[in-house]
């Protein structure tokens, strides 16, 4: 194998796949990246079994093949290079690495040994611009849940049914939910569940502009990424297997009140209640009065924080506890100037809403 390529490009393509690559593992084939090239491009790849990432950047090959190299040296060594880099690889899958007065050899494996990547049938596919999906994913990723114990929780529940697509996560004290229309043909139909890890990556993959292809298979889901640049990324995950939860059935059918608010002015008044929160008292109180709300923080060890905010309100008063950084969180995640927050009463859990396809709903904590 020999090729040439700039250091953007060999940088780009590894800054794609490098984050899967297990520092800690007993196979030393999962350390190495595979190259292959062939054309006029060269396609890195690399996995740790569960989450596997390729990505495709433009090189002058000279002569095709394919071996794997250690990555994380790979990368530590061109990203030292000046811009052209030039990669000879023999039979016995040694790298002679080549740049201005600057010469590397490399220790490699076959191959050979690399994991096949999974093959997907085309029938099972939808198409949707990655700004959507990116929107979708920012708007309900922070509530997926971290506790291992409930493993269904602990990723993206994705629904395809009836020309729309459905992302939902929980940790059980709070739901997040956003849909989008996508045109979905009968065998695309199904449900899924994206663990954490694999959301993460696609997370840092998605491009400004540009489309994603998913592909089901059996417990696996592809995400091809293309953007108008000609950059291309593929992402394959293993889906976690299991039911998810009837997530229908925390969402409350009525509201009695509902106050609009300013996300930004809300956001700020609550990151600064925060502040005054401890581990042992971790609640911010809202209370909600004719035309006002007080935002309220008090922790005997710390000391307490007390805010006003000017709302149209003509409802009944009402005083209610919440986790700050519940609240914060998706009021981060969004981008709307407005947001509308439905209550029932002091124990029932609180929603928040945009004028969108966007719903959170947040249990209470107990006042004192």
């Amino acid at each position: 194998m020999n090729l040439t390529i700039s250091k953007d490009q060999i940088i780009t393509g590894l800054q794609a796949v490098q984050n899967v690559v297990s520092t800690r593992t007993t196979l030393p084939i999962l350390s190495n990246v595979l190259l292959r090239a062939e054309g006029s491009h060269v396609e890195f790849t690399a996995t740790d079994l569960d989450v596997t990432v390729s990505c495709k950047v433009e090189a002058k090959v000279t002569k095709p093949g394919a071996t794997t190299l250690p990555v994380k040296k790979l990368f530590g060594i061109v990203r030292e290079l000046s811009n052209e880099i030039e990669i000879e690889v023999d039979e016995k899958n040694i790298a002679s690495i080549r740049s201005g007065s600057s010469y590397f050899k490399i220790h490699g494996l076959s191959a050979d040994e690399f994991p096949p990547l999974p093959q997907f049938k085309d029938d099972k596919k939808v198409s949707l611009p990655q700004e959507n999906i990116k929107a979708m994913v920012k708007k309900t990723s922070f509530a997926v849940s971290t506790d291992e114990s409930r493993y269904v929780l602990n990723g993206l529940f994705v629904s395809l049914k009836e020309g729309k697509m459905t992302v939902v996560a929980t940790d059980g004290r709070r739901l997040a939910l956003v849909d989008e229309e996508v045109e979905i043909s009968e065998k695309s139909s199904g449900e899924f569940i994206i663990p954490a890890k694999a959301v993460n990556e696609l997370t840092r993959l998605f491009q400004e502009k540009g489309e994603v292809e998913i592909k089901l298979g059996e417990n696996q889901a592809s995400f091809a990424l293309k953007d108008d640049k000609g950059f291309s990324v593929l992402l394959i995950t293993k889906l976690i297997e299991g039911n998810y939860p009837n997530y229908r059935q925390v969402i409350p059918n009525e509201m009695k009140e509902r106050v609009s608010l300013v996300r930004e002015e809300l956001l700020h008044a609550l990151r600064r209640a925060e502040i005054m929160t401890s581990e042992k008292a971790n609640s911010v109180k809202l209370t909600f009065s004719r035309n006002n709300l007080m935002i309220t923080a008090n922790s005997p060890e710390v000391g307490e924080a007390r805010e006003t905010i000017a709302i149209s309100y003509k409802g009944n008063d009402i005083s209610i506890a919440f986790n700050p950084s519940y609240l914060i969180d998706p009021l981060n995640a969004l981008t709307e100037d407005e947001v509308f927050f439905e209550l029932i009463d002091e124990l029932s859990p609180g929603v928040l809403k945009i004028n969108g396809p966007f719903l959170y709903v947040v249990m209470p904590m107990r006042l004192n």
